[in-house]
């Protein structure tokens, strides 16, 4: 703006100056008028020039900003996905970390569970081995008992309570012996009462 006025100060100048020029010598007013216009016609050319100069120095520098706008938003949009980024790792760090421990927890119960079935399998062994050599034997022992005593006993009764039937010669007898408020010896006797000393 400050060169317009500048331009304007020299186009008034020179008018003044045509003014004046006219009031004397005609040919010397010529020339200062043919000076003048080319003087003028150059000023115009420079003036058209600068002009077009600052039009594209404003077009530049609004690209530019205008750049610049975009950039700056394109850093705020990367800004705000590399924090979404952050915490989509700190998020999968923390979930890794929590599946590293359920999985060390989770192999400590299987080896846990695998310990157990290995005793469970060793006991399994025991009590098969147990159950061949003892249960046979047992049997035989009852069968035995039977034979001697004649008393069949029932075995899914109270602990403190002995319950069975004694089947002698003519009539099987019902026993039902309460052995807490007793001793072993008359328990003892009475279920030696049912035996019969005949051979």
């Amino acid at each position: 703006m400050a060169q317009g006025h500048k331009f304007q100060d020299l186009e008034e100048t020179g008018e003044s100056l045509v003014a004046f020029i006219n009031s004397s010598q005609p040919e010397k007013l010529r020339q200062v008028k043919v000076e003048h216009q080319a003087l003028f016609d150059q000023h115009m050319e420079t003036r058209k020039i600068v002009t077009h100069i600052l039009t594209d120095m404003a077009q530049i520098e609004e690209r530019v900003g205008q750049r610049l706008l975009d950039m700056q938003e394109e850093k705020k949009c990367r800004d705000v996905e590399l924090e979404s980024l952050e915490e989509q790792l700190r998020q999968c760090t923390a979930k890794s970390q929590i599946t590293d421990s359920e999985i060390q927890l989770l192999q400590r119960e299987l080896e846990s569970l695998r310990n157990t079935e290995n005793d469970l399998e060793t006991l399994q062994n025991e009590v098969d081995e147990d159950t061949t050599e003892i249960i046979p034997s047992a049997v035989y022992v009852a069968q035995v008992y039977y034979l001697i005593t004649r008393i069949k006993w029932e075995y899914n009764t109270q602990p403190n309570i002995l319950k069975g039937v004694h089947y002698g010669a003519d009539l099987a007898t019902p026993i039902n012996v309460d052995i807490s408020s007793r001793s072993r010896g008359d328990v003892s006797d009475q279920l030696w009462g049912f035996v019969s000393s005949e051979w």
